[in-house]
């Protein structure tokens, strides 16, 4: 980190208000972008996806729990894996508490993975969350919302990921996608984001941002930091 200038008050309050400016700008600029980003169109989802559910199987249309309008993240958890990924658990420690917001504005939430109920189920218990998290084992939601790869993606590194070939590390990425139900009752995909669209979901990566140091990360692997909640006690390492 570089050392800052040390300086009076009077010229530390100078430094603030001119880069209050940018920060404005920036809000304005969001403003806009989220107002473009609901103005986009929709695409009606086909497949009857049907999902395994601690309450038994349950189609796309009855994870929205009768509300219009549903958020699915898309977990990285395959079939066989010992536990979750880091990158989206670290994304996951902060549902539960936006949950009964979500709610409360007419949006309903569930996370996505590929990995059998009862893999998912005990790697939720250890965690402690209780966020809706259902199993799409067995059906075509992950490869059709481009999150799930074949071997022979993995071995390219190159695959259809964030709407373009980008590169791709292993057989599962993250995303996100947004549902709405039209006034015809059927569900339409109205948003997906990828890669580092998703750093708005992580409250922690705004606070960082906050911070003195900010995220302090190895810019060549982002998220090397990052352990599951149950393990910082025992990597953690006098800075």
């Amino acid at each position: 980190m570089k050392n800052p200038a040390i300086v009076s008050p009077e010229k530390w309050l100078a430094a603030r208000r001119e880069f209050l400016q940018e920060e404005k700008e920036f809000s304005k600029l969001r403003d806009r972008l989220a107002a473009h980003r609901r103005e986009l169109p929709w695409v009606k989802v086909e497949p009857s996806y049907v999902f395994a559910t601690p309450q038994g199987a349950a189609s796309l249309a009855e994870l929205f729990e009768g509300r219009s309008q549903l958020m699915v993240y898309h977990f990285m958890l395959a079939p066989g894996w010992e536990e979750g990924c880091r990158g989206c658990s670290y994304v996951s420690d902060h549902f539960d508490g936006a949950i009964p917001h979500l709610n409360a504005r007419d949006v309903s939430f569930t996370a996505v993975s590929s990995a059998p109920l009862a893999e998912i189920e005990r790697f939720k218990a250890r965690m402690g969350w209780r966020f809706n998290w259902v199993s799409s084992h067995g059906t075509s939601f992950n490869r059709d919302f481009r999150v799930s790869f074949t071997p022979e993606e993995v071995e390219a590194g190159r695959a259809d990921y964030n709407f373009g070939l980008n590169y791709v590390g292993q057989e599962e990425m993250p995303g996100l996608s947004a549902f709405a139900r039209g006034a015809d009752g059927a569900v339409y995909r109205t948003y997906s984001t990828y890669a580092r669209g998703l750093d708005l979901l992580i409250g922690a990566y705004n606070l960082l941002d906050l911070a003195p140091k900010g995220r302090d990360e190895d810019t060549e692997a982002p998220m090397k930091w990052v352990r599951l909640h149950d393990r910082y006690d025992h990597a953690a390492v006098a800075r």
